[in-house]
């Protein structure tokens, strides 16, 4: 029960992060400094949090940063830009993709066992993705290369979350939230390089504007970090998908501009109900 309301409560915190990142480019800033605004005031916070826990033997949680380069450091970027281009409830539908990923990573690496239920949940997660795909009714300003950053993100998550389970199975000595704070870390410096390689000019006074995205950030990775060090990849990951629904709903509560249609609202809970089936046969 512990790791179902962990997932489930870092689902909530990402999908409620993506709008929230949304409404932070009302500030002018570009992907960039979104990412890094967002990263680092995620960093602050599991850094507070870690230490005052007493948890900082930062040496033995290094694979953990290897981790980090992919989720959150490239994916972060991917998915800050796809937020920007397609809006935050599309990007979420997209990414709430990652859990069909998940599960074929788990399956084919870590040896997690197969269960028929699990193909059914895999159709309706491409379903939904199709369903997205085929959308006609689309906000101002929406561009199709949101979508293609955004499921770039979800190989990326996915990826990642296989690795933290395998890691956080192997590293008992790394407390979740050092092994967050290590991640995130590494994925800070990654954004970082992609800013210095890109000459990309960080907008420090629109920076403060993604504040709360990165406070919600952090929370959501301390208790995924949680949630993975008590259950199997292909039982987290689904729950975690549940974020969609928080990106469109609050979307359509919050952001008049995405235009959350019915296609887009079938289109997600088709995502969520193949993530759900594939965390319940498995």
């Amino acid at each position: 029960m512990d790791t179902i309301l962990l997932a489930l409560g870092s689902a909530a915190l990402f999908g409620s992060m993506a709008v929230a990142i949304r409404l932070g480019f009302r500030s002018g800033a570009n992907a960039e400094t979104a990412s890094l605004a967002t990263l680092g005031t995620a960093l602050v916070l599991i850094a507070t949090y870690a230490i005052a826990r007493g948890q900082w033997d930062l040496p033995r949680a290094w694979p953990f940063l290897v981790a980090g380069v992919l989720a959150p450091g490239c994916s972060q970027v991917l998915f800050t830009a796809g937020v920007q281009a397609a809006g935050s409830s599309r990007a979420s539908v997209t990414v709430g993709t990652a859990p069909l990923l998940s599960v074929a990573i788990a399956l084919l690496f870590l040896g997690e066992p197969v269960v028929a239920g699990v193909v059914v949940g895999a159709v309706l997660v491409v379903a939904g993705g199709a369903v997205l795909a085929s959308e006609r009714t689309r906000p101002e300003g929406f561009r199709a290369i949101g979508l293609v950053l955004a499921a770039g993100a979800a190989v990326l998550f996915a990826t990642r979350d296989s690795l933290i389970r395998r890691l956080g199975t192997h590293t008992a000595h790394v407390s979740p939230a050092l092994a967050a704070f290590a991640t995130i870390l590494s994925g800070t410096l990654a954004v970082l390089l992609v800013i210095a390689i890109r000459r990309r000019p960080v907008a420090l006074r629109s920076a403060a504007a993604f504040v709360p995205a990165g406070l919600l950030s952090g929370l959501s990775y301390l208790l995924l970090f949680s949630a993975f060090y008590r259950g199997r990849v292909s039982v987290v990951s689904p729950l975690v998908a549940t974020e969609t629904l928080w990106g469109v709903g609050l979307s359509a509560l919050l952001i008049r501009q995405e235009l959350v249609g019915r296609r887009l609202a079938f289109g997600a809970a088709l995502v969520v109900a193949g993530g759900v089936l594939i965390g319940i046969f498995r």
